[in-house]
């Protein structure tokens, strides 16, 4: 079920397929609805997903529905951003990043030219 073409959401049953088999590079934002600090975050989200289409996917995650993936990454903070390569964990961030600095911690991350 997707927000728009470039930011998708996933739960416990999707996130395999849409997350670990991904080709592309994933940041997932495990946010829960109630969570100020992920509702600042969403703009840069929808901005990034969309200027970075087809080289990286960016998926949401409701921690309070999803708590099989939530568990098995150790969330206790949100909102946390994972970064995953063929469904290994390159790294992660917590806490709302403006455009410029999550823009600085793809490249981090993902190695872009």
């Amino acid at each position: 079920m997707g927000i728009d073409a470039g930011l998708i959401v996933v739960t416990d049953d999707t996130f395999d397929n849409e997350v670990i088999r991904s080709a592309l590079p994933v940041v997932v934002d495990f946010y829960a609805d109630w969570c100020g600090p992920c509702k600042t975050a969403e703009p840069v989200l929808l901005e990034l997903s969309a200027s970075l289409a087809g080289r990286v996917k960016f998926a949401k995650i409701n921690v309070d529905d999803s708590d099989r993936v939530t568990r098995s990454f150790g969330i206790h903070s949100i909102p946390t951003y994972l970064f995953l390569d063929h469904g290994r964990e390159k790294g992660r961030e917590i806490g709302p990043v403006g455009s410029v600095e999550f823009r600085s911690i793809l490249k981090r991350y993902f190695a872009f030219a």
